[in-house]
């Protein structure tokens, strides 16, 4: 695995992804990457945002092709303290727990650190979800760089080989 791939920590029925992606992008521009809602409409998709602790964020991801209302996050924010740090609840139909997301920069050789960690989700979607989380921090990447937005599709499917699945995970036989 690389240095840009996250982990999976499984506790119970519960699991937390962990990403830490060491960016060229000084902190300010890290986060508007990922607090302006324009700059996170090119790599995420439509998000509204209210920047104070107990404001309100909702999410509609542009990807991967489901209904919206699949896609659709809600959530309070739990920490906002710019340019540091970023919490919010996270809310979606799909997930039996959504848990807390937590976004952390701190200046580094003349970047950002960015570690981001996804708490409380469910084990099952826990292994879908790492993959997707990696394809669009590769999109906010892009984004940063100026560069074309990949197809979140298309990243999923390349980076999802190296993560285990919930059968390797757990040590259930392949089927």
């Amino acid at each position: 695995m690389s240095e840009r791939t996250g982990t999976l920590t499984i506790d119970g029925d519960k699991a937390t992804m962990t990403f830490v992606r060491h960016l060229p992008y000084p902190i300010d521009a890290v986060w508007a990457a990922i607090t302006d809602p324009e700059s996170r409409k090119d790599w995420f998709g439509p998000t509204t945002i209210d920047p104070r602790v107990g404001g309100e964020i909702e999410m509609v991801a542009t990807e991967p092709p489901a209904p919206p209302e699949r896609k659709r996050m809600t959530g309070r924010i739990l920490v906002w303290d710019p340019p540091k740090v970023f919490e919010h609840e996270w809310n979606q139909a799909i997930l039996k727990h959504g848990g807390t997301v937590r976004y952390e920069l701190a200046e580094e050789d003349g970047g950002t650190a960015l570690t981001f960690t996804h708490r409380g989700i469910d084990t099952g979607s826990a292994h879908g979800f790492i993959p997707g989380t990696h394809a669009f921090f590769d999109r906010m990447e892009a984004h940063l760089a100026g560069r074309p937005i990949p197809n979140w599709q298309a990243r999923y499917d390349e980076v999802a080989p190296n993560y285990p699945s919930w059968r390797e995970f757990s040590g259930a036989e392949q089927q």
